[in-house]
């Protein structure tokens, strides 16, 4: 529930904070760690391909993996509370984050940033160059998106495009923890992108609808004083199509049977975009949609279904989907 003031109509700015160990474990976000099970994925495709992949130090890869991924997209997380500070004043819940409240010392928490880059990319060495690479490009991509001149958060369809590119980089990383080689198929690499794109879309089009003041919306975040919700429901569904597309491609070409995951994959996306209409959505903090039981369900369902589809073999799918014409 938001408090507003009775002369200003705008909620009152909180109350300054003193800098503390909290604050500098909250801007880490330890809590958004669980997006990083788009690394699976990655992990789980290489084994269907290549089974040799499978060994007993596979475990322990996937361990060091899925915590140097975790380190780094924490120094992402770290720089973008950072650089964000000024304009979260402009949002009725992030002003009170640790940054804009005063909870963190400046100096310490650009310490903090690199810190947990050399963690995670240095992790990420034991497990090969390749993977440590690309580590180092989720952490690129980090400062692409935050850090101006370029700054892409601020511009409008690339500050989607460029925060989604983490969701290709995390397919890799899952990759290149199993050790598979060369790299995964472009088709899923690209479907893999636009499908958090069309994620990243809902969470803009969320803010959007919830701030519901263009002023406002436009001091907040930059591109939304070019967005509207038109624009950013289109959006949403070219991103939606072109993943779909070159998933479609992918499974053709490499695995027929998760054509039988479409009409769940399909309800999943649908789930998801009715959140976006919902007041305070849960989709503006995708680490809170563990509370949307709907979405929970189709999610594990459609999850479920694709792993056994890529080890389990339907031979009739490839007789009903023959070529029929030259």
């Amino acid at each position: 529930m938001r408090i507003l003031d009775s002369q200003t109509g705008v909620q009152p700015s909180p109350a300054r904070k003193q800098p503390s160990l909290r604050g500098h474990i909250k801007i880490a976000r330890v809590d958004h760690w669980i997006k990083n099970v788009f690394v699976l994925p990655g992990i789980v495709v290489a084994i269907s391909i290549d089974r040799s992949t499978v060994t007993n130090a596979l475990p322990w890869h996937i361990l060091i993996g899925l915590l140097s991924v975790c380190l780094v997209a924490s120094s992402n997380y770290v720089l973008n509370e950072l650089l964000d500070a000024a304009f979260d004043h402009e949002h009725p819940l992030k002003r009170n984050r640790p940054v804009p409240s005063g909870e963190v010392n400046i100096p310490l928490a650009y310490f903090e940033w690199i810190v947990l880059m050399v963690a995670g990319i240095g992790l990420g060495l034991i497990i090969s160059i390749p993977f440590a690479l690309t580590m180092l490009a989720l952490w690129v991509m980090g400062c692409v998106y935050n850090i101006p001149p370029i700054r892409s958060k601020d511009l409008p369809y690339l500050d989607v495009l460029s925060e989604s590119i983490n969701n290709p980089l995390r397919m890799l990383a899952g990759w290149y923890i199993t050790r598979a080689h060369p790299i995964p198929p472009a088709s899923l690499l690209i479907s893999y992108w636009m499908i958090g794109c069309y994620f990243m879309a809902i969470k803009r089009f969320a803010e959007y609808r919830d701030i519901n003041d263009d002023a406002r919306s436009a001091a907040y975040r930059k591109s939304f004083g070019f967005y509207n919700e038109q624009r950013l429901l289109v959006s949403i569904v070219f991103y939606a199509s072109q993943a779909m597309l070159f998933f479609g491609a992918f499974i053709m070409r490499y695995r027929l049977e998760l054509i039988l995951t479409f009409p769940l994959v399909a309800l999943v996306m649908a789930i998801y975009l009715s959140l976006a209409f919902k007041e305070d959505s849960a989709v503006q903090r995708p680490e809170g949609l563990y509370r949307e039981p709907r979405l929970m369900a189709a999610i594990v369902c459609c999850a479920v279904m694709m792993i056994a589809l890529l080890f389990i073999d339907v031979p009739i799918l490839h007789r009903i989907f023959v070529p029929s014409v030259p």
